[in-house]
């Protein structure tokens, strides 16, 4: 019997090239459109989530997440989980990755994707709001595509900012938002906030903007005017439109309307800037088909090394 790989974090880790990842996700979007599909079990205040996807000529993934906020007291982490790659061919199991080296992966490169199209080649201030693993997650992705940027982190949370900062050398501390917005080339959002930190009204010409944190339908990260600003680009419609208050919300009050949102990454010829001065924004909503992209890609690179 075959051996089925499991790829840890730190096998993973080794292998992976961030501009490589985002070709690899522009090719998976090449391929007929996934077949997803979500479960949640729950036990108390204990979550199983499960996330599927098919695509015909790449195969198959579930990634499971067991969240157990009662972890916390015992030094445990509240979320675990893995990723289970299929074969296309034959239906059978190729290969076990670690959940947390997907999550990273793909959510970074998700953004990364639409960034390396539709900001501005000469970008060189980027900032970053909220100090998660996220962010830090966003900050190599960036530098990857952008390598002499200069890097601003701002959190509401100043220690948060501060032990990024300590933790990436030369990465400014922002500790005016508005100010920071107004300098910045790229701006990556990575926070959980219900009400928009970010005001349109701040934004200047020539801006691209990659809006991660927000995945429920009562978050938002920017205001209607930031959207009414700007070109509206989103990873996946079927993950963002009716599912995330960024999209949600606007598209039901009103403020916005479902032809601005020019295109998906199924369209990715259409993600180009039109001029230096345009605003661009792409909302991240993450989706199953990108877990199976990245675990794929991850997959591959592994058996190469």
């Amino acid at each position: 019997m075959t051996n089925i790989p499991f790829i840890s974090f730190a096998d993973g880790e080794a292998v992976l090239d961030w501009l490589a990842l985002t070709d690899a996700l522009a090719a998976g979007h090449r391929l007929p459109k996934a077949e997803i599909g979500d479960t949640f079990l729950y036990r108390d205040a204990d979550t199983l989530l499960s996330r599927a996807a098919w695509i015909d000529g790449m195969g198959i993934a579930v990634k499971s997440a067991t969240i157990f906020p009662g972890n916390a007291d015992s030094g445990k982490p509240a979320i675990n989980g893995g990723v289970n790659l299929y074969s296309d061919a034959d239906g059978t199991l190729e290969a076990i990755i670690d959940f947390h080296l997907v999550t990273k992966w793909k959510t970074a490169g998700d953004s990364l994707l639409a960034a390396r199209r539709l900001a501005r080649t000469e970008s060189r201030e980027i900032l970053l709001v909220g100090g998660g693993n996220v962010a830090a997650s966003l900050y190599e992705a960036y530098k990857a595509a952008f390598p002499t940027a200069q890097f601003t982190i701002w959190s509401r949370t100043p220690e948060t900012a501060k032990r990024f900062a300590d933790q990436k050398p030369g990465t400014r501390i922002a500790h005016d938002l508005e100010t920071a917005v107004g300098m910045a080339d790229i701006i990556g959002t990575a926070t959980m906030s219900t009400a928009p930190l970010i005001k349109g009204d701040w934004l200047r010409p020539g801006q691209h903007l990659d809006l991660i944190g927000a995945y429920r339908p009562d978050m938002r990260e920017v205001d209607d005017t930031a959207l009414t600003r700007a070109r509206i680009f989103v990873d996946s419609f079927d993950t963002t439109l009716g599912h995330i208050g960024e999209i949600k919300i606007p598209l039901e009050s009103g403020a916005i309307d479902r032809e601005d949102i020019v295109a998906d990454y199924y369209d990715l010829e259409r993600f180009t800037r039109q001029s230096d001065d345009e605003i661009t924004i792409c909302k991240n909503g993450g989706g199953a088909h990108l877990d199976l992209m990245t675990s794929r890609f991850i997959l591959g690179r592994y058996q190469a090394a």
